[in-house]
């Protein structure tokens, strides 16, 4: 076969079957299918109405909720302003079960083992309604900078963000999740259609070496759930060996099961048998995704319980961190709570829906509901509140009046034309607009979308530029 790579072809050949192998290469070498997921927090049918005014028409996918596959408009897609505030996210149909199979509830302690970045971990929050605790951990730099780009998009205030190996991050929190992810980094046969690179390095060795990884991956995971926790292992690739023979080797020597999974898109049972060898019969309760089957990536999901206890060591604490988190009564916050009460008219329980973290002069939060015994391992938690000037007076983030701003009764300013909008986006001043100094928080239609300052000039705008470093286009631009 031309174009696919020799390596690809013949393991594909020998492991599953000629056939296989071109049905593969046919789906790899077809034009790719886009999807969107929607926020769960914003209303469907408006979402849609207002897409439409860019072009994009989108068909909903039976049985999965919020799950639309873009039909028309693809360029504008990831332009609009629907996308900058997190209205929707572009995800792969595919990518979008495994959160759906491990389906925490706010109530459930919850990690995303290998989150950047961020598809799953933003869906995983909205499953938990952005409440309770969500730890998002991710070994790469520079894909958590990504992370913590999507956390913020989707006003996610039930996370924390680690930076940690995931294979060693059992020897921070032994038995201590109810729900586990472990999406795990793998050699990518599912995905080929959008990442040909694949085809450059893919091999049986650099597969099994990314196999032991997950492995690995997957016992730091074992250990981490409570007993009568739960794990979902997924990847996207087709591979056996960093599939079926990595939840092979676990059953013999850990005390886990396999749980059946039904899932929501067409699905095969794993493979029990590879080679000439028989597996575990257990194992037919995995799944595997077909790619052109489904017009979307191709994956394999599987669902654990953690059944009995597993030799714990002891805990490596990181250094401790000068920052702490604190409920709205707490006098080191509630000084600033009570200017930005003032300031927006907010009540106080709006307020107390959260917690919060002082740190130098910057105030995040998180909801008042996320558990941790310590805040050294984060990198980061929660998101965006506010800043603290020189004056020690208090000044809301754009963060934060996404999310609360409809809580807010006065020094709110709702822009009338897209114009105004436009300026507002792109980071400038509506002179038309000329109010009381102080900050304002910004409206456009039923979006609440930032924060502006009202000067002697007009309203400057506080959109924070990491939200503009791609083009937005507004309805009247398409």
């Amino acid at each position: 076969m031309s174009g696919l790579g020799k390596n690809i072809t013949n393991y594909l050949t020998e492991n599953f079957s000629e056939e296989y192998a071109k049905r593969y290469e046919e789906y790899i070498f077809s034009e790719p299918s886009y999807y969107v997921r929607l926020n769960r927090t914003c209303n469907e049918e408006r979402i849609i109405k207002n897409l439409s005014a860019y072009g994009i028409k989108l068909k909903s996918i039976p049985n999965v909720d919020f799950a639309y596959l873009i039909t028309t408009g693809l360029e504008n897609a990831g332009k609009t302003l629907e996308y900058i505030l997190g209205k929707y996210y572009i995800q792969s149909l595919s990518s979008m079960i495994p959160p759906l199979v491990l389906n925490p509830s706010e109530d459930e302690r919850t990690l995303d083992l290998c989150a950047a970045p961020g598809s799953k971990t933003t869906e995983l929050s909205e499953l938990m309604n952005n409440r309770g605790t969500l730890y998002a951990n991710e070994i790469s730099v520079p894909r958590l900078r990504s992370l913590v780009h999507n956390l913020d998009k989707l006003n996610s205030v039930n996370v924390g963000v680690l930076n940690f190996k995931g294979e060693l991050l059992s020897k921070i929190y032994d038995s201590y999740f109810d729900k586990i992810l472990v999406d795990a980094p793998c050699s990518a046969l599912g995905i080929i259609q959008k990442k040909d690179e694949v085809t450059n390095w893919w091999n049986n060795k650099q597969m099994e070496k990314i196999a032991n990884l997950q492995l690995r991956l997957l016992i730091s995971a074992i250990k981490m759930a409570k007993v009568g926790g739960e794990i979902v292992y997924s990847t996207c690739t087709l591979t056996l060996e960093e599939n079926e023979l990595v939840i092979q080797t676990v059953l013999k020597k850990y005390p886990v099961e396999l749980l059946e999974i039904d899932l929501p898109v067409p699905s095969h049972p794993a493979f029990t048998k590879y080679g000439k060898e028989n597996l575990n019969p257990e194992l037919k309760k995995c799944r595997r995704i077909i790619p052109w089957e489904i017009q979307s990536e191709g994956f394999f999901v599987a669902k654990l319980r953690k059944t009995g206890d597993t030799e714990g060591k002891e805990k490596a604490i990181p250094q401790k961190r000068k920052d702490k988190i604190v409920t709205a009564e707490d006098k080191s916050i509630s000084q600033y709570l009570n200017d930005i009460e003032e300031k927006f008219g907010f009540k106080r329980e709006t307020l107390n829906e959260f917690k919060y973290i002082l740190k130098n002069k910057d105030i995040f939060y998180i909801n008042k509901n996320w558990f941790a015994e310590s805040l050294a391992p984060f990198n980061r938690v929660g998101t965006k509140f506010g800043n603290i000037d020189n004056r020690n007076a208090t000044h809301l983030h754009t963060q934060a009046a996404q999310l609360i701003g409809k809580y807010a009764t006065k020094n709110m300013v709702e822009l009338q034309t897209l114009e105004e909008l436009r300026t507002y986006l792109d980071g400038g001043i509506i002179k038309s607009i000329k109010l009381e100094p102080g900050q304002k928080i910004i409206k456009y239609g039923d979006y609440f979308v930032g924060m502006a300052t009202s000067t002697k000039d007009g309203l400057k705008s506080q959109f924070p530029r990491a939200h503009r470093t791609g083009k937005i286009i507004l309805p009247n631009e398409v």
